[in-house]
């Protein structure tokens, strides 16, 4: 009987040695239960006598099939488990250790160590430092439009046209227009609406900082306020021309248009073909407000004395008149007909005169006058158009009106 156990006891330890690799497999893949179970071997109470043949074969069959828990032999009570012979402290232990590691975490836990800890305090290259990008936040609110630049592609590619945002973010709710648009899909054809009505391409920028509203408006109503205009015989260049000068000309209704033109017919006498004329000149005219305009026509007639046939020759070769500051007005007819003596009849042939500063006016009559040249009466000798005095730069008004030379001029001016 002394042989048997021997025997199973070299048979055991044989079956061991050739599951080595197998076992040792296992014991990796446990974790920490092998580390549980490296502990628990040191510190276990061995049985002895013939107890030592049976806890090697239960011993056997737990490392064999890779669990730490108790054979299925001993849950039939055909004998008792080696843990039974343990103290409770190692029983604890092995109690941790019976739940072996699911395949999926072993992979999850893999592929997470391939992942280098993040850390605000680690040490990066400078390559890496270069391609973090850092995010502006969006500001809440805002007075200038340069804080939305970087977020929205629309303003930035308005920008790129040449649209100076510092000038749009001044009129009222242009900015937030801006924002609430995309440029694909709401701004793309209105440029290319502008560039068929005559705008060039260097011209949308400033077009669209004085006119930014425009991006707003219905296309098909742009297109019947064009047409409309086509409708009373203005040619392409002069449309191009009218909304270029006056960028609010299309964001009026065909009726206010229709209106202004009727308005300068009737009240001014002229026919179609002279009404037409005068907004193309000035297109403004059809795009401000009217009580300037009345209040002007009003001075004319009532306070210079002009009468309607001269106002109205006044206004067909100088439309700006319309539009001209009334004291200004009043103070530059004063000086013209009053101190240079100028006739009514004199300044309806030459009203280009009140488009001049009253200070050139003054200075170069004086001068004339101190040489004793101020002749403005065409039936005398030496007889100065008024145009010629308002119109010729300083060197050829000396030279050829006051027949002297520019340093005379300068240093008469100094005397003043």
């Amino acid at each position: 009987m002394a042989l048997w156990p021997r025997q199973v006891s070299r048979w055991c330890c044989l079956l061991n040695t050739a599951r080595a690799a197998e076992f040792l497999g296992r014991l990796r893949s446990c974790g920490s239960t092998a580390q549980t179970c490296r502990e628990f071997a040191p510190r276990a109470r061995l049985p002895a006598g013939k107890d030592v043949v049976l806890w090697r074969l239960q011993a056997y069959r737990y490392v064999s099939v890779g669990s730490c828990c108790p054979p299925d032999s001993a849950k039939n009570g055909s004998f008792s488990s080696p843990e039974s012979n343990l103290p409770s402290p190692v029983k604890e232990e092995q109690a941790k250790a019976e739940t072996l590691p699911d395949l999926n975490a072993k992979i999850l836990n893999e592929d997470w160590d391939d992942i280098p800890p993040s850390s605000a305090l680690e040490e990066i290259s400078e390559e890496e430092a270069v391609q973090i990008i850092a995010e502006p936040l969006l500001p809440l609110q805002s007075t200038t439009l340069r804080d939305y630049v970087d977020h929205s592609e629309t303003l930035a590619k308005l920008v790129h046209l040449g649209v100076d945002l510092s000038q749009v973010e001044k009129r009222q709710k242009a900015g937030q227009l801006l924002l609430t648009l995309d440029f694909e899909k709401d701004i793309k054809k209105i440029l290319l609406f502008l560039k068929d009505v005559g705008i060039e391409d260097n011209e949308l920028g400033p077009f669209l900082t004085k006119n930014p509203y425009i991006l707003g408006e219905d296309l098909e109503a742009l297109e019947t306020r064009v047409a409309y205009l086509k409708s009373k015989k203005f040619g392409n260049s002069e449309i191009a021309q009218m909304v270029s000068r006056a960028p609010y000309l299309l964001l009026f209704s065909v009726e206010r248009l229709d209106n202004r033109l009727g308005f300068f017919k009737n009240e001014l006498g002229l026919s179609v073909k002279k009404t037409k004329d005068l907004v193309i000149r000035l297109p403004r005219l059809l795009t401000g407000k009217l009580e300037p305009v009345k209040e002007n026509l009003q001075v004319c007639q009532i306070q210079l004395g002009f009468q309607r046939n001269e106002i109205q020759q006044i206004v067909y070769k100088t439309p700006k008149i319309l539009t001209a500051n009334k004291k200004r007005l009043k103070q530059t007819f004063n000086y013209l007909h009053n101190i240079m003596g100028i006739p009514h009849h004199m300044l309806t042939r030459f009203p280009q005169v009140f488009n001049s500063k009253l200070l050139r006016i003054r200075e170069r009559h004086m001068f004339l006058a101190f040489l004793g040249r101020a002749q403005y009466d065409p039936a005398q000798p030496s007889y100065i158009s008024l145009d010629k005095l308002v119109s010729l730069p300083d060197e050829v008004f000396c030279t050829e009106i006051a027949k002297a030379s520019i340093q005379d001029f300068e240093k008469f001016l100094k005397t003043l």
